[in-house]
């Protein structure tokens, strides 16, 4: 980017500056710390300049938005031909009530769906089963059969909104369930447009949320990309997700690095069943956290896009330039949120916030300040919307692409975070990949260590967390707190019974038998769980089946 006799005189002019300047300065002025550091550990110079990026290529490493290696962007206007969508995430207690949720945040201004499920359902469970005791619409809503999802898309223009849904384990149930409730309503599925989580390996990774074993589980994932390939054009089959990865631990290098790695792992699977790269590879979609380190999290955001463009076309030799290009959403750290003094919360979002959308990216939710606390309040639910009404309306840094391209220290930062993903892909290749990584406990010990590490310096208060470590105030709470419907239980486990006895139980019998033996034989499982979800076999039915075909994964001790 600089001519080498420049970047020689600016070298010269900063070891000067060190020399006098700065040593004047120190001696009145001591610096706070004897050494600077992002969140995740990364080294901060006291000043960047022309020398930290001289190596790089402007062409080559930068681009244009909307070019390879589309590190200022995946599309060549960004924010000032479409904003990101407005993509809040939300659910609880039954399917009554999100519904009412889901009304409310459209009439606010959101601009897109996102479905948090309940802990029975993310782990394939009808409501009234004995492993989802006690657990009814804590984290998310009720969902056990068709008529659950029939009840909670009601009234919401499916052919004009994408939805998305944070599912994994029972991915393709529920999402049948949502085709075939837009089905009824007379919307052809080819016009259905969204993503389903769908990100089994970061469940062994990092959430912990998954029922079958690895070998089967990307079996599943593969027949959703499959099919979406084929049914499905406007639709993401999965969301290769870096935010939980980020939630249970990680640095943002290992968010990333991880993520990535992962990413390539389903392209391998499905290129392993035959499939064309450009025939699903457009269709892939990513997720990640914004943590509170802005420019470090900025710079996590374009590495992300360089790596995937370079690895799509160079080594998978995707064709599609849209098969190189990483679209993501992203989702404020709720890590980060504080049950102390939660107003506080409402400035970690916004600040967050602004760094996805300097980042580039194409959806965001923001967190609500109370979620340190309880499911989100309408008041604290509209205050986090309007944090992105306020970015994109008010703050003007919309108006141009990529704002921070060009400085010393992100580029810097970005190139130093794309070196360091790739010491952790050559560390993943070298144990036999990612699956064999998660048996070896790779990343379980990595996001462990590093979370200690982060704990630690927050004990010792190297890392101040405010209203936590430092400022403290013993002052009572004083923001109102969401409350469910006390009778929403028994409504739901009535409305199951319902659907059980009122049912054609010969044809639920029949499409459990075939998705029973499409599990066995190999065939696309996305067909007759269409079928069996059709006929209201519900999902824990459904998933039952499958529990029994495929067993269930016990993750071996690696400590």
């Amino acid at each position: 980017m600089y001519d080498k006799e420049e970047v020689t005189r600016v070298r010269e002019a900063k070891e000067r500056w060190e020399e006098t300047t700065v040593q004047q300065a120190l001696a009145r002025f001591p610096e706070r710390y004897e050494t600077f550091t992002t969140v995740s550990g990364q080294p901060i110079r006291r000043l960047y300049t022309p020398d930290d990026v001289a190596d790089m290529d402007y062409l080559r490493d930068l681009g244009m938005p909307g070019e390879y290696p589309f590190t200022r962007g995946p599309y060549p206007t960004m924010y000032r031909g479409r904003l990101w969508t407005m993509r809040m995430f939300a659910g609880f207690g039954t399917a009554e009530e999100t519904n009412r949720r889901f009304k409310y945040l459209l009439a606010e201004g959101e601009t897109g769906l996102s479905i948090a499920f309940d802990l029975p359902t993310l782990y394939g469970y009808d409501t009234d089963a004995p492993e989802a005791e006690g657990e009814f619409g804590k984290c998310g809503v009720a969902v056990s059969s068709l008529r659950d999802m029939e009840i909670l898309l009601d009234g919401i223009p499916l052919d004009k909104i994408t939805t998305s849904m944070t599912i994994n384990s029972p991915a393709a149930v529920i999402w049948a369930m949502y085709i075939i409730a837009a089905e009824k309503r007379g919307i052809p599925r080819r016009q259905l447009g969204g993503t389903i989580q769908n990100d089994i390996l970061k469940e062994y990774i990092a959430q912990k949320e998954y029922i079958f074993p690895p070998e089967p589980s990307m079996r599943l994932v593969v027949d959703t990309i499959e099919f979406a390939a084929n049914e499905m054009p406007r639709w993401h089959p999965i969301s290769i997700s870096g935010y939980h990865i980020r939630e249970a631990g990680s640095t943002a290098v290992q968010e990333l690095a991880f993520t990535l790695a992962d990413g390539f792992t389903y392209v391998e699977a499905a290129l392993e069943r035959g499939l064309d790269i450009d025939s699903f590879a457009p269709r892939l979609s990513f997720f990640f956290n914004v943590h509170n380190d802005f420019f470090e999290e900025i710079a996590k955001f374009r590495a992300a896009r360089r790596i995937w463009a370079r690895e799509m076309r160079e080594k998978y030799g995707a064709k599609n330039p849209r098969s190189w290009t990483l679209r993501f959403h992203a989702q404020t750290a709720g890590c980060t949120l504080t049950a102390q003094q939660p107003e506080n919360n409402v400035v970690r979002v916004a600040i967050q916030a602004l760094a996805a959308v300097l980042g580039g990216a194409q959806s965001l939710h923001t967190n609500s300040m109370d979620e340190a606390l309880a499911l989100p309040s309408e008041l604290a639910v509209r205050i986090a919307l309007r944090t992105q009404q306020i970015i994109a309306h008010e703050t003007g840094v919309t108006n141009t692409i990529d704002p921070l391209g060009g400085s010393f220290y992100v580029e810097s930062l970005t190139n130093t975070m794309e070196s360091q993903a790739y010491d952790y892909f050559r560390k993943i290749d070298a144990l036999g990949g990612v699956i064999p990584a998660i048996e070896k406990g790779f990343f379980q010990q990595e996001i462990a260590e590093a979370a200690f590490q982060y704990q630690m310096e927050v004990d010792a208060k190297r890392r101040i967390i405010v209203g936590v470590n430092e400022y403290v105030e013993d002052t009572p709470m004083e923001i109102p707190l969401l409350e469910m419907d006390p009778q929403g239980y028994e409504r739901q486990v009535a409305r199951l019974r319902e659907v059980r006895r009122t049912r054609d139980n010969r044809e639920v019998l029949k499409a459990l038998r075939e998705v029973r033996r499409a599990a066995r034989n190999g065939t696309n499982l996305m067909y007759p769980i269409l079928d069996a979800v059709a006929a209201y076999a519900t999902l824990g039915e459904i998933m039952g089946v499958l529990r029994e075909e495929f067993g269930e994964w016990e993750e071996p001790a690696w400590f």
